[in-house]
């Protein structure tokens, strides 16, 4: 039965207002290269944060900022009360779990998960209680004696997590953790993990380029940019209502509307004729203002031609099995997305339609 392992903190999957982790002014230059700029980040206790964004971001050296690989160009990082900026990475209660599992290969998987408590001086009696809650938590309690080469991709990412687990780190951090396997074997893991995290109340760091992972673990997600924070809250926040257009299109799937404010609640745009209706004043809105917007494509439907919003016609179809993608190139080049349930299908290639949205749907964006 999963849950023996003695939980780190409140079993609860909300996390609490306690300050784990504390940026301050953190960041990191090679040379005049700017790796990550100076960040302000809380990390709660019993939360799942998610560091997302692509390669180049800045998520890894954070990461490793948090671990202690790389010491910071400024800024001071505070872990559990504690200004731990120059510690040692192995006097800093993190466990981390890698990309590439580092199991060792000759030692089989209690052995394996065993190897940390040994290091901390454990009694042989202790350990061996520590490791089988600690493989009965991820669900291997059978597999205590096989060795690594002996496990499947999806079997060695949960022996790579129990031996982070048996010690009870303050902290763990999971960097590109399961981008190794396949589909299934990933979503799977994302079951795994939430659950793990939601019986053992950890506080988990989890780095990822994978948009649709992020949103599907976490608490909250840190999107991350050229080395900057763009944006941070939970993934409904991020998702429904993005700030700029980076987060409208990095995180699912936006149709952007690029403009000039025609009046408080309106913007012409080249792909238009007519203004378009926005729904809301933007801040500082003033006729002239650049200002761009953007729609889900789950709130665009498609009319008749005529009858809506933009004209265009259907120049693809993909269908995805649960949705079908409808691209509709503009009359001015640019291209809307559409996305209907299912096989339902409105029109056909090279037919012309209309495009029709309601405008509480659309978000005004910040940048």
């Amino acid at each position: 039965m999963h849950g023996s392992l003695v939980p780190m903190a409140s079993t609860s999957s909300s996390a609490s207002d306690a300050v784990k982790l504390h940026a301050q002014g953190i960041c990191k230059f090679y040379d005049a290269t700017a790796a990550l700029n100076p960040i302000e980040l809380k990390i709660f206790t019993g939360e799942l944060l998610t560091l997302l964004g692509p390669s180049g971001s800045g998520k890894t050296t954070l990461l490793q900022l948090i671990s202690g690989l790389v010491k910071p160009s400024s800024g001071r990082l505070i872990i559990d009360g504690r200004d731990q900026t120059d510690l040692e990475p192995y006097k800093r209660d993190i466990g981390v779990v890698f990309q590439n599992y580092s199991l060792f290969p000759h030692l089989t998987v209690q052995e394996n998960i065993a190897f940390p408590l040994q290091m901390r001086g454990q009694s042989d009696r202790v350990s061996a209680t520590q490791v089988a809650g600690a493989l009965d938590m991820v669900g291997l309690e059978k597999f205590g004696k096989r060795f690594p080469h002996e496990l499947s991709g999806g079997q060695q990412q949960r022996v790579a997590l129990a031996r982070c687990l048996v010690y009870k780190p303050s902290l763990i951090l999971m960097d590109e953790s399961l981008s190794a396997l396949d589909r299934k074997l990933r979503e799977a893991m994302q079951v795994e993990i939430k659950r793990i995290h939601r019986e053992t109340g950890s506080t988990i760091v989890f780095v990822t380029h994978d948009q649709e992972e992020a949103l599907a673990l976490s608490d909250r997600i840190c999107l991350m940019n050229d080395g900057a924070i763009e944006q941070l809250g939970t993934p409904l926040e991020l998702y429904d209502k993005p700030k700029s257009i980076f987060a409208a299109t990095f995180i699912g799937t936006s149709n952007v509307i690029s403009g000039e404010m025609v009046n408080a609640t309106q913007i012409r745009s080249d792909i238009s004729d007519w203004p378009i209706d926005i729904g809301g004043a933007p801040k500082n809105a003033t006729p002239g203002r650049a200002c761009s917007v953007a729609i889900r494509p789950e709130y665009v439907r498609i009319g008749d031609s005529g009858a809506g919003l933009l004209d265009g016609t259907i120049i693809e179809q993909i269908y995805a099995g649960s949705e079908t993608r409808m691209m509709v190139e503009l009359p001015h080049g640019s291209v809307f997305t559409v996305r209907v349930p299912g096989g339902a299908q409105r029109g056909r290639l090279g037919e012309r339609v209309s495009l029709v949205w309601e405008s509480q749907h659309i978000r005004i964006l910040e940048s």
